[in-house]
């Protein structure tokens, strides 16, 4: 009998080599509106940046985000880790600070079975530039932050729906928003993280196959 019953996996930079909202701003015209967010205004609560980034979607078409999303790869190997996941019965899911329509989109290609992410709105297929983030009671993590989801509490929440512990749950991701289900997880893998991330994972790696050897 399988350990662990579940892999959490971060988006961006994790199952996708690269930052979706990212590709898609330098592809729409605004990018560099976009990385202000990240340089210019460090003092912003986490949340309130992305419920401002938002903004920046505004008036652009939900299938235009869809078909450059589309053209984001894959990491290495992720299609073979995901059929070996589901050999063994374990569920997967994606927790991710981006939007649920790309999150979704993701899911269904790649059969993933959970998606857990921020909405944003639309109206006739065009963005509003509203957003219902994910973490609605804003809650913090271990790190003290308050991000628009907040993964530890995502991993609680579907552990305990799966009926499992948090114990013989994998998470895997590569940013601090990251951090609290690295923490909170049996086994948590930063990957292509930075040191501030590495310090809170299990396993630090910058090969996706390292999950099998757990599995």
């Amino acid at each position: 009998m399988n350990k662990y019953k579940l892999v959490m996996f971060d988006m961006d930079g994790t199952l996708l080599n690269g930052k979706g909202i990212f590709v898609i701003a330098e592809k729409l015209g605004f990018y560099d509106e976009l990385l202000s967010y990240f340089k210019n205004k460090k003092e912003m609560p986490f949340y309130k940046k992305s419920i401002e980034i938002a903004k920046l979607c505004k008036g652009f078409r939900k299938d235009e985000f869809l078909s450059i999303f589309h053209n984001v790869p894959l990491q290495d190997n992720v299609e073979n880790i995901i059929k070996n996941l589901k050999k063994k019965d374990i569920k997967i899911a994606i927790a991710t600070d981006s939007y649920m329509f790309l999150a979704e989109d993701l899911k269904n290609r790649l059969k993933i079975d959970f998606a857990f992410a921020n909405n944003l709105l639309t109206n006739n297929g065009t963005i509003t530039g509203d957003i219902q983030i994910s973490n609605k009671n804003l809650i913090s993590d271990i790190t003290g932050n308050i991000y628009s989801i907040c993964k530890e509490q995502t991993l609680t929440n579907l552990c305990k729906k799966l009926g499992i512990s948090v114990n013989e749950s994998i998470a895997v991701g590569d940013g601090i928003v990251d951090i609290g289900m690295i923490k909170k997880a049996g086994i948590g893998i930063a990957f292509n993280a930075s040191d501030k991330v590495n310090e809170y994972a299990d396993v630090v790696t910058k090969d996706l196959n390292v999950i099998l050897d757990y599995i």
